[in-house]
């Protein structure tokens, strides 16, 4: 097999890293691979009730699947009691 041929196959198992924006911090970060949103919460030290997880305007529970190439925003939750 070529190496150009290899190269072709090795890229199609490639996948999109995962974006997130962290706020208010204004960070953000990449995982070549995620699961879940549990995972990436895991990942960042955070548990459920600390933030909101946000793709395309949308709220996402930590079973919701993610995909690569997702662009996710992690807003903290900060209590004003």
């Amino acid at each position: 097999m070529s190496a150009e041929i290899r190269s072709q196959a090795a890229s199609r198992y490639e996948q999109d890293p995962i974006t997130v924006w962290i706020e208010p911090e204004n960070e953000s970060c990449q995982f070549p691979s995620l699961n879940t949103v549990q995972q990436l919460l895991n990942r960042l030290g955070l548990g459920v009730n600390d933030a909101l997880i946000i793709r395309n305007n949308t709220l996402l529970t930590p079973d919701r699947k993610l995909q690569p190439g997702d662009h996710i925003t992690v807003s903290h939750v900060t209590s004003r009691g």
